[in-house]
């Protein structure tokens, strides 16, 4: 099923941006325009988000035959718009790799000469991404199902491209506070906002509003969807500092040198006693950090217990999201592919805690 999801689905982002660059000229503009955006989205990813609302809608339908062939078309719309977040949040974190290639704005920076190569692509690559979104919302438009639900979802869409933003707006400000303003709960608002919201959360309850679901099952959904965002967020912030770059695709360096405000950074910090505490800002705070400091960082999340508080919580909710998942009324073999396909997710972190003996 899962193989034959991720064809279907990149087959409809492949004919999409074939409609778009009729649409709208994309190439005619520029060459290099529509051949980034192409390249960029086309690029192998896991397409979790899609899936997800794929599968929420075929396990809601009422269509016996699930043979609603535009759901795939507009399950483009949220690969669109984790592309659209990508792009912008590559350029505020400086990042130059994304999926084990160019980031957008890198790319993007060789579209002509000029002495300021990188506030070229920058500035391009937002330009480029605000054209990604507004296609993610006429990619969305495509779906042949109730107006009245269509309007509902496409609201829960856009609502979630407002609270994402949100989320990223905190996330920059948290970047240039000091550890002591930023508690744990701002840094799960965060998680929320940024990450849970709009992985998991908007394409399983947007599937199941197309589909006609009641509302007690899209409050299960939402909370399913916010629960496992947060567990994998955890995990992806335990990924950028306990990984290799070639698991990763992208700089390992990358997260401890923008000093991002996680859970183990601030568990480390409100745990660790004064003179470890200093120890540990004197490689945090670091304008340009080492793989050196970020082995020494390793070392003190470990030691401060910071790498086991952090795995305890994103079990704490995969326990709850089983929970969750039993209670759905989704028809029982979408209902099944849902709990593999997402506990499936956490393999990774598991694989950590093993390595460093937890």
């Amino acid at each position: 099923m899962l193989k034959t999801m991720i064809t279907k689905i990149d087959q409809s982002l492949a004919q999409f941006l074939e409609q778009i660059k009729k649409d709208y000229q994309l190439h005619l503009v520029d060459p290099i325009l529509y051949k980034s955006i192409k390249e960029f989205v086309l690029r192998k990813g896991k397409r979790i988000r899609p899936i997800l609302l794929v599968l929420s809608y075929k396990g809601y339908s009422k269509d016996k035959k699930n043979t609603t062939p535009s759901i795939y078309y507009v399950s483009t719309c949220i690969e669109l718009l984790h592309n659209f977040m990508l792009i912008h949040d590559d350029i505020i974190d400086r990042s130059h790799l994304r999926r084990g290639k160019p980031t957008m704005h890198r790319l993007l920076a060789k579209a002509a000469k000029t002495k300021e190569q990188t506030k070229l692509g920058e500035n391009l690559g937002i330009v480029v991404g605000d054209i990604v979104y507004a296609c993610a919302i006429d990619a969305f438009l495509s779906i042949k199902e109730d107006l009245r639900r269509k309007e509902q979802a496409l609201k829960y869409f856009i609502q979630t491209a407002v609270l994402t933003a949100m989320g990223e707006f905190i996330d920059t400000l948290y970047g240039v506070q000091p550890i002591r303003k930023v508690s744990e709960k701002d840094i799960f608002l965060n998680y929320t906002l940024k990450t849970a919201r709009y992985t998991f959360d908007c394409p399983l309850v947007v599937g199941a509003i197309l589909a006609g679901a009641d509302k007690k099952e899209i409050q299960r959904l939402s909370r399913l969807g916010l629960l496992i965002g947060q567990a994998f967020q955890i995990q992806d912030d335990i990924i950028g500092i306990f990984d290799t770059q070639k698991n990763i695709g992208k700089s390992i360096l990358s997260d401890i040198a923008e000093s991002k405000k996680t859970i183990l950074v601030s568990h480390a910090y409100r745990t660790l006693s004064p003179s470890k505490q200093k120890e540990f800002l004197k490689y945090f705070t670091k304008p340009r950090k080492t793989y050196h400091d970020l082995l020494s960082i390793r070392k003190i999340f470990k030691d401060a217990g910071s790498l086991q508080y952090s795995l305890d919580h994103i079990q704490k909710r995969l326990v709850e999201a089983s929970g969750i998942i039993d209670q759905l009324k989704m028809k029982n073999n979408y209902r099944k592919f849902l709990r593999k396909s997402l506990l499936k997710m956490f393999e990774h972190s598991q694989q950590i805690a093993t390595q460093n003996h937890l």
